[in-house]
């Protein structure tokens, strides 16, 4: 069961809003092989806006997100491709609904 999670918000610089959809669709390819990530969505919330929520069963998970690969390739290129810091949540997650894939 998931009970801790991340929203993180970014925004694109003017320009760089395609590199960014296309670095976060190849983020999941580094969130499938974090075994205590749980949920992973890279989100489009308008022209430039952007995010990422994810979701685990505990903090030990959490925090190995948030000093994991996708972390690290995100802070890598944030100058390149985001207008101001990543804007990270974290949040308890009250209820959820996971359906078998």
């Amino acid at each position: 069961m998931v009970s801790l999670a991340l929203f993180v918000r970014l925004e694109a610089k003017p320009g760089q809003a395609e590199a960014l959809q296309t670095f976060l669709e190849g983020g999941l390819q580094l969130a499938n092989a974090e075994p205590e990530t749980s949920v992973w969505f890279a989100l489009r919330f308008g022209p430039q806006s952007f995010g990422i929520f994810d979701a685990f069963a505990n903090e030990h998970g959490r925090e190995a997100h948030l000093n994991g690969a996708i972390a690290a390739a995100l802070m890598a290129r944030a100058g390149e491709l985001l207008a101001e810091p990543p804007r990270i949540e974290k949040v308890d997650v009250l209820a959820a609904k996971l359906g078998q894939s």
